[in-house]
């Protein structure tokens, strides 16, 4: 009988479950969409059983479009939207509260009184910044503001988890309690350097230690699925939060290999291998999917603006239909004319961190076209991933030789051959897209002897598309100054 990998992709906005054979080639796949609860200005919640229910929703739909059993199944991998928190009943498995987004802003005013004091303690333990991003003044919150909450967790009868804890405790029938390094990072509450829980931030927070997950490579048994569930035991045997997971099925397992994904924003990480590095320009240290041993290092930073600036041309100024569109204009003209759009529309993030930056276009001239704008547009994206992964270079002290790409924008042609123009480096965009699934998967695989090495996985992945740096070096510096000045613009 022939055996597949299922991995399960619980995403922000919605569930996919991708099943893989052999070949690591996608066999079928279903996606569901979920509702997005918004209780107040700043605050994104999900329903725990919304999530639990396009999970199982998807994972029966791909099988049926596969045509194949559980029992077919060799293991499972999952991956997850990171730092969203969950607590729930270790008994009923009732959650006592609504799953707090990692979106959600409700505790940035706490965090912000952490800042004052803390923010060295957390940075040096954790590799982190004090945000109401990661998930302990989340948990904090629901203790302090859900009845009675506190005083369940200080009896032990509560649980936390990141999305893949509360995926497996439920597959599990309350067998699995775990989770995996990368998911534990994004907490402030685990030390990236010890490899613990760390009680110092667990009595900072107020969170009893009987409430977190057992901690484990990414690629490990974490335990089996009940039988009642899938109608067979499967093992679960790969878990990484979304970004590292994508790092992973890009296969960036050397230290200085990078990956960005292109979304609405965009996210960067590097490997560092096993050197946790200090970070000068606003860069976090976290930690990457691993098989056994210590997890590799990784620098991480994230672009606020990346795709959304193609939505905003669409829906916004309406210079285009659609995003399709945007590459058919920008390549109608042989550069911007001299224009820059910076799109600092909710400020910028690393390296320049300034929240009070606006989205600017300068060098405007009567022969500006919207294909100039479209273009100039399209160019920004590629120039706030060339500052992120340039800041990773100062820090690491590690030179990129090759930017491996994903996600929706780096479907356009005309945008990863100005990326790889720009950071004078190759990047090459995988013939699958799905990086995000296909790393858990390969976690899973790996993990359960489905595939018999990274190595051999590199060797026979195929199919993807190089785009090699041609520009000439004067052009390129000249570009990147025009840049660096429109930055100081925005600034101003």
């Amino acid at each position: 009988m022939d055996k597949y990998i299922l991995s399960i992709d619980q995403g922000t906005t919605s569930s996919r479950a991708v099943i893989f054979d052999k070949n690591a080639r996608a066999v079928s796949s279903a996606q569901q969409e979920f509702r997005q609860i918004y209780p107040a200005p700043g605050m994104v919640e999900h329903s725990p059983r919304d999530i639990m229910g396009s999970v199982m929703a998807v994972v029966a739909e791909a099988l049926v479009r596969a045509d194949i059993s559980a029992g077919e199944l060799n293991a499972i991998g999952i991956t997850n939207q990171r730092e969203t928190t969950l607590v729930w009943n270790r008994k009923t498995g009732k959650p006592v509260y609504n799953a707090i987004v990692w979106q959600c802003r409700r505790t940035a005013k706490m965090c912000d009184e952490l800042k004052r004091e803390y923010s060295d303690l957390i940075y040096r333990k954790t590799g982190l910044i004090p945000d109401a991003y990661f998930s302990a003044t989340k948990i904090k919150w629901i203790l302090d503001n859900v009845a009675g909450a506190r005083k369940s967790a200080e009896a032990g009868e509560l649980l936390f988890g990141t999305v893949d804890t509360y995926i497996m405790w439920h597959i599990s029938r309350g067998a699995i309690f775990a989770t995996d390094y990368t998911n534990a990072c994004r907490t402030l509450l685990f030390n990236i350097h010890t490899l613990e829980w760390d009680e110092e931030l667990l009595r900072l927070f107020g969170i009893p230690r009987s409430m977190l997950p057992e901690v484990k490579p990414s690629g490990s048994l974490f335990g089996y699925t009940d039988k009642a569930v899938f109608g067979e035991r499967v093992a679960v045997c790969g878990v990484a939060g979304d970004q590292q997971s994508a790092l992973f099925g890009q296969l960036c397992t050397e230290p200085g290999e990078l990956k960005n994904t292109y979304g609405t924003g965009c996210f960067l990480l590097m490997n560092t291998g096993g050197k946790a590095i200090k970070s000068d320009n606003g860069l976090v240290t976290t930690l990457g999917a691993t098989l056994s041993g210590r997890p590799p290092y990784v620098l991480e930073g994230s672009v606020f603006v990346g795709g959304a600036v193609i939505q905003w041309l669409r829906d916004g100024v309406k210079l285009i239909s659609s995003s399709g569109e945007s590459e058919e204009l920008a390549v109608r003209v042989k550069d911007t004319g001299g224009v820059y759009v910076v799109p600092a529309f909710t400020g910028l993030g690393a390296p320049y961190w300034d929240a009070d930056a606006r989205g600017t276009i300068t060098g405007i001239t009567r022969g500006t076209t919207r294909e100039h704008i479209v273009r100039a547009s399209l160019e920004s994206i590629a120039y706030r991933v060339s500052d992120i992964a340039c800041a990773m270079e100062r820090d690491s002290g590690i030179k990129i030789a090759r930017l491996a790409v994903d996600g929706g924008a780096s479907a356009n042609d005309f945008l990863m051959q100005f990326q790889a123009d720009i950071l004078n480096c190759a990047t090459v965009r995988p013939d699958y897209a799905e990086t995000t699934a296909l790393g858990a998967g390969y976690l899973a695989g790996l993990a359960s002897g489905y595939w018999e090495s990274i190595e051999k996985l590199k060797a026979s992945s195929k199919g993807a598309k190089v785009f090699t740096p041609s520009m000439d070096e004067k052009v390129r510096e000249g570009l990147l100054d025009g840049w660096r000045r429109a930055v100081v613009k925005a600034r101003a």
